[in-house]
C-alpha cells in the first residue's frame, strides 16, 4: 500500500491526548473540521483519567468523518474484553474505528491487576495473542446472524454464530489461556477493525505482519525518517499502510518555535520545530513516501491553530492530502477492501 508507487494523496492523523478529556467534544470537532482523518487517543494510565478507548468512545458519536482509534494495551488486558469494547466503538462511530496495538514493559501495570511482569520477546507473543483474538471473535458472528424474526420469535441464526476456539501455544511465555467464544455483541460494521502497531513491533519473531493492516513507523529525528519508511517497507512489504510519526512545535501567536521548545521529555519520535512552512515541505515529502502521518502536537490548541489556518489547506491545494470522506469507513481510508469472515458459511477464506 505505497503512496509513492500508487502516486495517491496521503491522509494525515492527530494524537488528542493533549487536549484533555473536559474539551474532547470541543478538540475532535476542532480536529475533524480542520480536515484531520483520523484521531488518535494516548493509554498513559494517568490516575483518575477515562482510558484510550473510553475516551474514543465519547468522540465517536459526536463525529461524522474522522477516525478515533485508540492506544489499548495487549498484555495487562483481557483480550475477550478488549475485541467486544472496540466492536461497540465500531458501531458508536458507525465504522470509523480501529486499534492500535501496545505492549509496553509496565511493572506498574503487573502490579495493578496482579499478574508477572512481561518483557523482551514475550510482549510480542502477548501482542500476537491478543490481536489473534480479537479478529477471531470479532468474526464469530456471520454478518447476517441477527434475524429478529418476530413471527417465530427467533432474534439470531444460532447457526453463524461460531466459537473462537483460541489457546495460546505451548512455548506462550506468560499464563496460558483459552478463549472459547463466541462474542457478546455482533460483528462490527467494519467486519474487521483495523489493527496498526509500531513497526518495531512487527515482523519475523514478533508479531506477524499478515496480523496488522499498518504500522507506525518512527526515527529519531525528520532527516531520517523517510529513510525508515523505505527500510520497513522493505522488510515487512508493501501491503501495510505506513505512518510516519512525528512530534510537531510550531512558530504560533506571535512565539517562535524554538522558545516554545521546552520539553525535555523523549517520545522516540521525530520533532520537527518551526515554521508552518517548513512543516508543510516536510509532509509534503513525507506523504510521498508513507500512506499517512500521525502529528503529535506539542500544545493541541496552539499547534492546531496554524495546522488548520496553514498547513492542511496547503498540502491540499498540493494535491498531498486527500480530501474527508464523510461517512467513510477507517478500512476505506487505509485501502483495505471488505473483510472476509473467516467462519462464513458461504465464504471461504479468512480475510483480515
Amino acid at each position: 500500500m505505497s503512496s509513492s508507487e500508487d502516486n495517491k494523496a496521503g491522509f494525515l492523523a492527530i494524537e488528542l491526548d493533549g487536549a484533555g478529556y473536559e474539551n474532547l467534544a470541543r478538540a475532535v470537532l476542532a480536529a475533524e473540521s480542520a480536515g484531520f482523518h483520523a484521531a488518535t487517543f494516548t493509554d498513559g494510565r494517568v490516575s483518575g483519567r477515562a482510558n484510550a478507548l473510553q475516551r474514543a468512545a465519547f468522540a465517536g458519536p459526536v463525529t461524522r468523518t474522522i477516525a478515533v482509534v485508540p492506544e489499548v494495551d495487549t498484555v495487562y488486558t483481557e483480550p475477550f474484553h478488549v475485541s467486544t469494547q472496540l466492536a461497540s466503538l465500531d458501531y458508536v462511530s458507525g465504522g470509523r474505528a480501529g486499534w492500535i496495538v501496545t505492549a509496553a514493559e509496565s511493572p506498574e501495570a503487573a502490579a495493578a491487576v496482579g499478574r508477572s511482569f512481561v518483557e523482551g520477546d514475550a510482549l510480542a507473543q502477548e501482542a500476537a495473542a491478543s490481536i489473534e483474538v480479537g479478529r477471531r471473535l470479532w468474526d464469530s458472528w456471520e454478518d447476517d446472524a441477527v434475524i429478529r424474526d418476530v413471527a417465530t420469535g427467533r432474534y439470531l441464526d444460532v447457526d453463524k454464530l461460531h466459537y473462537a476456539d483460541f489457546e495460546t501455544p505451548a512455548d506462550f511465555a506468560g499464563p496460558g489461556y483459552s478463549v472459547k467464544g463466541p462474542s457478546i455483541i455482533p460483528r462490527p460494521l467494519q467486519g474487521q477493525l483495523p489493527v496498526l502497531a509500531a513497526a518495531s513491533l512487527v515482523g519475523d519473531g514478533l508479531v506477524p505482519a499478515g496480523a496488522v493492516d499498518a504500522v507506525l513507523v518512527s526515527a529519531p529525528t525528520p532527516e531520517l525518517l523517510a529513510a525508515e519508511i523505505r527500510d520497513v517497507r522493505a522488510r515487512l512489504g508493501s501491503s501495510l499502510a505506513i505512518v510516519a510519526e512525528l512530534d510537531v512545535v510550531l512558530d504560533s501567536r506571535g512565539e517562535a518555535a524554538a522558545s516554545r521548545s521546552l520539553s525535555d521529555t523523549e517520545t522516540g519520535r521525530a520533532r520537527f520545530v518551526g515554521s508552518a512552512a517548513g512543516l508543510i515541505d516536510l509532509l509534503d515529502a513525507l506523504l510521498q513516501e508513507a500512506d499517512g502521518v500521525r502529528l503529535h502536537p506539542a500544545v493541541f490548541d496552539a499547534e492546531l491553530d496554524e495546522l488548520s489556518r496553514l498547513v492542511l489547506p496547503e498540502l491540499r491545494r498540493r494535491g498531498s492530502l486527500r480530501a474527508p470522506v464523510q461517512d467513510g469507513t477507517f478500512r476505506e481510508l487505509l485501502g483495505l477492501g471488505p473483510a472476509e469472515n473467516r467462519y462464513a458459511t458461504t465464504a471461504s477464506g479468512a480475510g483480515k
